[in-house]
């Protein structure tokens, strides 16, 4: 069985919300792992906030370009 047919169709929902998450994770470790910000990466790697915390950080915190 996949696992699409496991989920019922109230579950569903979860599928995009995952595949939101993980995008905005990546960038946000990419960017931080980049710029050797190691307290922002434990904390987006640790915590999941559904991407709202990942978009916190990519806006407002990491290290601006010279």
């Amino acid at each position: 069985m996949t696992l699409a047919q496991n989920l019922t169709i109230d579950q569903f929902w979860l599928i995009p919300l995952i595949i939101w998450s993980l995008i905005w994770k990546g960038i946000a470790l990419w960017k931080c792992g980049r710029n050797n910000q190691l307290y922002w990466f434990i904390a987006l790697l640790l915590l999941n906030t559904v991407g709202l915390l990942e978009i916190v950080y990519l806006i407002w915190f990491q290290k601006e370009k010279k």
